[in-house]
């Protein structure tokens, strides 16, 4: 078990907080976000101690933020954690990102996937975790590597090796069988498929690891934006847990907390 330690983040007392304030060693944000757990700011209040007390990092949604609020959160997230996660960014968001964080830490790297809509931002000299643990990342077809691939950079971002297996849907159960074995050798799962979504339950069906279905809202008609992929795998005859529709962030970080137990387990 991890060793609980007094009165803020990292085992950090109040006065040596205060005393780091004091010296110039930290700012104001890193201070607030050591004594309560988080930092304020106007654009609200970023969530600091997440990774510590949950074991995944807290990441800005900017989906239903102006892009200059999704920067202060992110350069806010950057000073008290040494990176910050954005999801659901538009290339608006993305570039307000940026340029807040050429003018707060011009030594840090800023990394936008236009595809999975996210934002990874680390501090100069940042090292992630590494956990000993593979998570295979599957999709059905390229209309779903969107979901996925967010789903893979939360789950690189908690430490665990990622694997990439694309566009084996059911269509054509050859695609798969040919990279079955590659899956099995991965320690969690996350299936990614839209219309149907008979995928995630074929798969379940193939591999001893833990498997988690994330239904996307692709298709059309009855059934369609996801609502046939939810309900066949909540009704799957195969055992696997479901998150909501495209919910790719909720899917990485749920392996990547399976892949930390099986790293702490070795």
């Amino acid at each position: 078990m991890r060793e609980e330690k007094p009165n803020g983040r990292d085992g950090s007392t109040v006065r040596g907080t205060l005393e780091a304030l004091a010296d110039g060693e930290i700012d104001v944000a890193e201070a607030e976000s050591r004594i309560a757990g988080y930092a304020t700011t106007a654009a609200g209040r970023f969530d600091a101690a997440r990774e510590d007390r949950r074991g995944i990092p807290e990441a800005v949604l900017a989906e239903g933020k102006r892009p200059a609020e999704t920067a202060a959160l992110a350069t806010t997230a950057l000073e008290t954690t040494g990176r910050a996660l954005v999801t659901r960014a538009s290339p608006d968001h993305a570039a307000a990102v940026r340029e807040a964080v050429g003018d707060a830490a011009p030594d840090a790297s800023v990394d936008h996937d236009e595809v999975t809509r996210t934002v990874v931002v680390h501090a100069a000299g940042f090292e992630p975790p590494a956990l000993s643990a593979t998570i295979a990342i599957v999709t059905a077809g390229t209309a779903d590597a969107p979901v996925a691939g967010e789903a893979a950079v939360i789950a690189r971002e908690v430490g665990a090796s990622v694997d990439r297996i694309d566009d084996v849907g059911v269509a054509n159960l050859d695609r798969l069988l040919d990279q079955i074995e590659r899956i099995r050798e991965a320690d969690v799962v996350v299936v990614a498929a839209g219309r149907e979504g008979a995928l995630p339950t074929v798969v379940a069906g193939l591999v001893a690891a833990p498997v988690i279905a994330v239904p996307v809202s692709t298709g059309y008609g009855e059934g369609g934006e996801g609502a046939a992929a939810l309900a066949g795998a909540l009704q799957s005859c195969t055992v696997l847990t479901t998150v909501n529709v495209d919910a790719g962030f909720v899917a990485g970080a749920q392996a990547g907390l399976i892949a930390r137990a099986i790293d702490g387990g070795d």
